[in-house]
Protein backbone atom coordinates (compact mmCIF):
# COMPACT_ATOMS: atom_id res chain seq x y z
CA UNK A 1 0.00 0.00 0.00
CA UNK A 2 1.04 4.00 -1.27
CA UNK A 3 1.72 5.82 2.20
CA UNK A 4 -0.71 8.85 2.34
CA UNK A 5 0.64 12.27 0.05
CA UNK A 6 0.74 14.27 2.98
CA UNK A 7 1.26 18.10 2.68
CA UNK A 8 2.19 20.95 4.82
CA UNK A 9 0.98 24.02 3.56
CA UNK A 10 2.20 27.63 4.85
CA UNK A 11 -0.28 30.55 3.89
CA UNK A 12 0.18 34.39 4.38
CA UNK A 13 1.36 37.25 2.44
CA UNK A 14 5.50 38.56 4.35
CA UNK A 15 4.43 41.62 2.96
CA UNK A 16 1.88 42.70 6.39
CA UNK A 17 4.02 41.49 9.38
CA UNK A 18 2.30 38.53 11.04
CA UNK A 19 0.13 38.08 8.18
CA UNK A 20 3.60 35.89 7.08
CA UNK A 21 3.68 33.80 9.45
CA UNK A 22 2.59 30.65 7.82
CA UNK A 23 5.32 31.68 5.09
CA UNK A 24 7.68 32.02 7.90
CA UNK A 25 7.05 28.72 9.78
CA UNK A 26 7.02 26.40 6.47
CA UNK A 27 10.67 28.51 5.80
CA UNK A 28 11.95 27.38 9.44
CA UNK A 29 10.53 23.50 8.78
CA UNK A 30 12.14 23.24 5.62
CA UNK A 31 15.70 24.63 6.78
CA UNK A 32 15.42 22.54 10.39
CA UNK A 33 13.81 19.00 9.12
CA UNK A 34 13.92 16.57 6.24
CA UNK A 35 11.26 14.50 5.45
CA UNK A 36 9.86 11.15 3.85
CA UNK A 37 8.90 11.15 -0.11
CA UNK A 38 5.45 11.05 0.91
CA UNK A 39 5.32 14.13 2.83
CA UNK A 40 5.26 17.57 0.46
CA UNK A 41 6.65 21.29 2.17
CA UNK A 42 4.64 23.98 0.32
CA UNK A 43 4.77 27.82 0.17
CA UNK A 44 1.71 28.66 -0.87
CA UNK A 45 1.57 32.45 -0.60
CA UNK A 46 -1.51 34.50 -1.24
CA UNK A 47 -2.72 31.52 -3.99
CA UNK A 48 -5.56 31.03 -2.54
CA UNK A 49 -8.00 29.40 -5.66
CA UNK A 50 -4.81 28.52 -7.62
CA UNK A 51 -3.85 26.15 -4.87
CA UNK A 52 -6.28 24.15 -5.98
CA UNK A 53 -4.29 21.96 -8.62
CA UNK A 54 -1.67 21.24 -5.56
CA UNK A 55 -4.41 21.00 -2.66
CA UNK A 56 -5.87 17.88 -4.64
CA UNK A 57 -2.70 16.16 -4.46
CA UNK A 58 -2.62 15.51 -0.84
CA UNK A 59 -4.71 13.05 1.15
CA UNK A 60 -3.82 14.92 4.91
CA UNK A 61 -3.20 18.67 4.17
CA UNK A 62 -1.60 20.59 7.26
CA UNK A 63 -2.27 24.44 7.10
CA UNK A 64 -0.03 27.05 8.48
CA UNK A 65 -1.56 30.59 9.02
CA UNK A 66 -2.66 33.49 11.27
CA UNK A 67 -6.20 32.89 12.53
CA UNK A 68 -8.32 35.64 13.76
CA UNK A 69 -10.27 33.93 16.67
CA UNK A 70 -11.07 36.52 18.85
CA UNK A 71 -8.50 35.93 21.30
CA UNK A 72 -5.32 37.44 22.27
CA UNK A 73 -2.08 37.92 19.94
CA UNK A 74 0.19 34.42 20.17
CA UNK A 75 -2.90 32.59 21.27
CA UNK A 76 -2.60 29.71 19.10
CA UNK A 77 -5.24 26.93 17.50
CA UNK A 78 -5.92 23.95 15.94
CA UNK A 79 -9.32 23.63 13.46
CA UNK A 80 -10.29 20.18 12.42
CA UNK A 81 -13.51 19.13 10.23
CA UNK A 82 -15.91 21.16 11.01
CA UNK A 83 -14.53 24.15 12.88
CA UNK A 84 -12.79 24.90 9.60
CA UNK A 85 -15.74 26.49 7.38
CA UNK A 86 -17.21 27.41 10.54
CA UNK A 87 -13.78 29.78 11.29
CA UNK A 88 -12.60 30.71 7.93
CA UNK A 89 -16.62 32.62 6.87
CA UNK A 90 -15.40 34.95 9.66
CA UNK A 91 -13.27 36.39 6.87
CA UNK A 92 -10.08 36.85 8.47
CA UNK A 93 -8.20 37.57 5.20
CA UNK A 94 -8.67 37.40 1.64
CA UNK A 95 -6.14 34.82 1.18
CA UNK A 96 -8.04 32.40 3.62
CA UNK A 97 -11.36 33.10 1.91
CA UNK A 98 -9.83 32.08 -1.38
CA UNK A 99 -8.29 29.03 0.25
CA UNK A 100 -11.78 27.97 1.69
CA UNK A 101 -12.86 27.99 -1.96
CA UNK A 102 -9.80 25.99 -3.58
CA UNK A 103 -10.80 23.24 -0.32
CA UNK A 104 -14.80 23.39 -1.54
CA UNK A 105 -13.78 22.80 -4.86
CA UNK A 106 -11.70 19.65 -4.32
CA UNK A 107 -14.98 18.41 -3.52
CA UNK A 108 -15.88 18.82 -7.14
CA UNK A 109 -13.04 16.82 -8.00
CA UNK A 110 -13.76 14.17 -5.14
CA UNK A 111 -10.79 14.57 -4.05
CA UNK A 112 -11.20 16.83 -0.49
CA UNK A 113 -7.95 15.97 2.26
CA UNK A 114 -8.03 15.25 5.75
CA UNK A 115 -7.50 18.94 6.54
CA UNK A 116 -6.12 20.41 9.78
CA UNK A 117 -5.20 24.31 9.81
CA UNK A 118 -3.03 25.42 12.73
CA UNK A 119 -1.81 28.96 13.62
CA UNK A 120 -1.54 31.63 15.19
CA UNK A 121 -3.51 34.87 16.45
CA UNK A 122 -1.86 38.01 15.01
CA UNK A 123 -0.62 41.42 16.54
CA UNK A 124 -0.51 43.50 13.25
CA UNK A 125 -1.38 42.01 9.97
CA UNK A 126 -2.09 45.24 8.60
CA UNK A 127 1.61 47.24 8.76
CA UNK A 128 3.57 47.01 5.59
CA UNK A 129 6.46 44.77 7.10
CA UNK A 130 8.69 41.50 6.63
CA UNK A 131 8.91 40.94 9.94
CA UNK A 132 6.59 39.21 12.53
CA UNK A 133 6.17 41.22 15.25
CA UNK A 134 7.48 40.09 18.72
CA UNK A 135 4.46 37.87 20.07
CA UNK A 136 4.07 36.34 16.91
CA UNK A 137 7.78 35.51 15.88
CA UNK A 138 7.54 33.92 19.31
CA UNK A 139 5.30 31.36 18.31
CA UNK A 140 6.91 30.18 15.52
CA UNK A 141 8.67 27.04 17.02
CA UNK A 142 5.72 26.34 19.18
CA UNK A 143 3.97 25.99 15.52
CA UNK A 144 6.71 23.91 14.63
CA UNK A 145 6.39 21.14 17.38
CA UNK A 146 2.17 21.54 16.32
CA UNK A 147 3.13 20.34 12.83
CA UNK A 148 5.17 18.04 14.00
CA UNK A 149 3.09 16.42 16.32
CA UNK A 150 0.70 16.38 13.08
CA UNK A 151 3.14 14.23 11.93
CA UNK A 152 3.74 12.17 14.91
CA UNK A 153 -0.50 11.91 15.00
CA UNK A 154 -0.18 10.32 10.84
CA UNK A 155 2.32 8.31 12.01
CA UNK A 156 5.22 9.73 9.70
CA UNK A 157 8.90 10.16 10.28
CA UNK A 158 10.41 13.35 9.81
CA UNK A 159 14.23 14.10 10.99
CA UNK A 160 16.65 16.95 12.15
CA UNK A 161 18.85 18.24 10.18
CA UNK A 162 22.97 18.28 10.47
CA UNK A 163 24.14 21.48 11.32
CA UNK A 164 27.04 22.82 8.60
CA UNK A 165 29.98 23.96 10.13
CA UNK A 166 32.60 26.40 8.94
CA UNK A 167 35.28 27.08 10.46
CA UNK A 168 34.01 25.80 13.76
CA UNK A 169 30.88 27.71 13.67
CA UNK A 170 27.20 26.59 12.39
CA UNK A 171 26.19 27.99 9.67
Amino acid sequence: MNSPHIMILGVGCILFSDEGFGIRVIEKLEETYTFPDNVSVVDGGVLGVNLLGVISLADQLIVVDVIRNKGNPGDVYRLSGDQIPERIRAKNSIHQVDFLEALTLCQALDKVPETVIVGVEPFDIETLSIELTPVTAAKVAPMIDMVLSELDRLHTPYEKRKEKYVSGNPI
